[in-house]
């Protein structure tokens, strides 16, 4: 639907993901699942192969794109748009090879050196994140100044870093990194300064879903998907380009919702 941000629907090809771990590990349940949430308003399917929860543990490059290849290899030829959430530059080329539509790399080019010249070399999209360390670590990396303020001093580091990679500034999108690195309260606090990240010139990617600072409005992680929703249409007034989200449908009819209110004008 126009006027709206796109919806980047998640699907976790792990058995160890913090919401899903395990539900879709199986190529056949993966790209079921991928057609339904296409079927639900997704514009972009989001595939990861890898973990990035609080505390995983790295898996080999192998392994990642084995879980990885057979889905992108069906939804590509279905005619669906795809992101591979990855940092790894061998399994972003691969991606890419088969058709991808974007490279979402939590580490922003930090954790593999070669990634920036791959994603360079082709016409994917890449979206940075803010990181500042694997997962087994980056709970311990949570010293902030003002938050907002030093997250975007460091995306801006990195913008440069992309573009001086050699990426065109029409194709790098930047995400805040939410969860990643973060308390809830500095969580709370970037959302509500989104518009700060917006005015820095590049499309930026939400990514709340199921997280947990959201906890308090539901102890499992897909009892927050309304609070997901919520966050989304806020998100949407702060004039993101994208959310990134597990239950499409919800946040789909919440962005319509909006829509609707503002006489179909986003």
């Amino acid at each position: 639907m126009a006027n709206r941000p796109l919806v980047f629907g998640v699907l976790n090809v792990t058995p160890d993901s913090f919401s899903d771990g395990g539900l879709w590990d199986s190529p056949d349940s993966a790209i079921e699942h991928a057609r339904a949430m296409v079927a639900d308003g997704a514009d972009v399917i989001d595939i990861g192969g890898e973990s990035t929860r609080p505390g995983a543990a790295r898996i080999d490059h192998g392994e990642e794109r084995r879980r990885v290849e057979p889905v992108i290899r069906a939804l590509v030829s279905a005619g669906i748009s795809v992101s591979l959430d990855t940092m790894r530059a061998d399994t972003a080329r691969r991606g890419i090879d088969l058709g991808v539509d974007y490279i979402n790399d939590v580490s922003g080019g930090l954790s593999d050196p070669a990634m920036l010249g791959v994603v360079a070399d082709s016409d994917v999209t890449y979206i940075a994140m803010h990181w500042r360390g694997e997962s087994d670590v980056m709970d311990g990396n949570t010293i902030y100044g003002d938050v907002t303020r030093d997250v975007l001093t460091e995306l801006r580091v990195r913008i440069d870093a992309v573009l001086g990679a050699g990426v065109l500034p029409g194709k790098l999108w930047i995400d805040p990194g939410l969860g990643f690195a973060k308390t809830p309260v500095h969580n709370w606090q970037l959302l509500r300064d989104l518009n700060q990240f917006a005015a820095l010139g590049y499309p930026v990617l939400v990514g709340a879903s199921r997280k947990r600072f959201l906890a308090p409005f539901g102890e499992q992680p897909a009892d927050r998907d309304q609070a997901t929703a919520i966050i989304s249409v806020l998100s949407a007034e702060a004039g993101v380009a994208a959310v990134r989200v597990h239950d499409v449908a919800r946040t789909v009819e919440a962005l319509d919702v909006r829509n609707s209110w503002w006489g179909g004008a986003g």
